[in-house]
């Protein structure tokens, strides 16, 4: 009977060897001949999961190396076909030019109960290891996964959503086209500031806008490198970079302007218009950012605060490929430039188009 199975394979003649497997599958339980068979029969048949289970079970299962060679060979046929039907839905996925624009993958966080699983089919979808795939997912804040065109993204994304992973995805160039003013300072009424700003290209003006214009508040700190002298173990002094400061920023998000108004302690100028920190010239920098951000959260009671960046920017910060494309858009003394400053303008971002896609 065995052998006529075969020639119906042979024959390509699949209807006739399903019939002739299916009394085998009761008479034979314990053959891995038919168990192999059966194997190819759902290989043919479009049934890749169940084929390489029984595959896999084989390998682990029986000595006979003909069987054993005959089902690496069936495990490397279900892996080719899936990498070209891949391939083509990656293709078709990123023909459109809309399609073919610079995107980012963002993988959300994920609780510990479902990490295991979620790792597996992580592992199965990106096609690397499982123990890689548990490092990668992120518990706590959003990780940056993958660059590249916004329809591969797509792809990735769809697949890792139908897996229950959380994610999303988003175009660069949304994020570049952003425009960005660093206040100076708020004059005016606090119903309807206005505030005094510089443009990226360092054009002074000034901006008048509704506080129920701000959906969102964008709090981060950015480290200040110095040059320091330090003794080595050897005793020798040596120059080193350290972080002897943080500057504390305050992104708020304008959709309806496309814009961000950008504000950072050292670089807003409290003694000039609105009287927002009382004896402005005898307090600290601190005080008085404190005083500020109080006024701001005050008129804004509605607008979402993100406060998340430090382990954002931990996770981003050796991607020099992603952030070699985000425009910092921070006016920020540094004697070099520093990844912290675009990993900011990144994570301030995706928050704008995340939520301006939402709406």
């Amino acid at each position: 009977m065995l052998e006529e199975v075969i020639a119906a394979f042979e024959h390509q003649d699949y209807q006739t060897a399903a019939k002739l497997l299916k009394p085998l599958i009761t008479e034979s339980p314990n053959d891995p001949w038919v168990h192999f068979y059966v194997a190819r029969l759902h290989e043919v048949s479009g049934k890749r999961q169940e084929a390489e289970k029984i595959y896999r079970q084989l390998l682990k299962a029986t000595i006979n190396n003909k069987i054993l060679s005959q089902a690496r060979q069936g495990l490397q046929r279900l892996e080719d076909a899936e990498q070209a039907e891949r391939k083509k839905a990656i293709a078709e996925a990123t023909a459109e030019p809309t399609n073919a624009e610079q995107g980012i993958l963002v993988l959300e966080p994920i609780n510990n109960e479902q990490r295991t699983s979620a790792a597996k089919e992580f592992a199965k979808i990106m096609q690397i290891d499982p123990y890689s795939a548990r490092l990668i997912l992120p518990s706590r804040c959003w990780r940056v996964y993958r660059i590249g065109k916004i329809g591969e993204m797509q792809f990735y994304g769809q697949q890792l959503q139908q897996a229950d992973i959380p994610c999303f995805w988003l175009k660069i160039p949304h994020i570049q086209n952003i425009k960005v003013y660093q206040v100076k300072y708020f004059s005016q009424s606090s119903k309807n500031p206005n505030a005094v700003c510089m443009s990226a290209d360092h054009q002074l003006g000034s901006l008048c806008f509704s506080w129920s214009e701000v959906t969102a508040r964008v709090m981060g700190l950015l480290p200040i490198f110095e040059e320091v002298v330090d003794i080595n173990v050897r005793g020798k002094l040596e120059r080193k970079t350290q972080t002897q400061d943080y500057a504390h920023f305050c992104d708020l998000h304008l959709p309806e302007r496309n814009s961000i108004l950008r504000i950072y302690d050292s670089g807003y100028e409290f003694q000039q218009g609105l009287e927002i920190s009382p004896n402005a010239t005898q307090n600290t920098i601190r005080i008085n950012w404190n005083n500020l951000i109080g006024w701001i959260n005050q008129n804004t009671p509605h607008s979402q605060v993100w406060s998340e960046f430090q382990p954002f920017g931990e996770t981003v910060l050796d991607q020099t490929e992603t952030l070699n494309q985000i425009p910092a858009n921070i006016q920020l003394y540094r004697r070099e430039n520093s990844n912290w400053d675009s990993a900011f303008h990144l994570y301030s971002g995706i928050i704008f188009v995340k939520n301006a896609k939402s709406k």
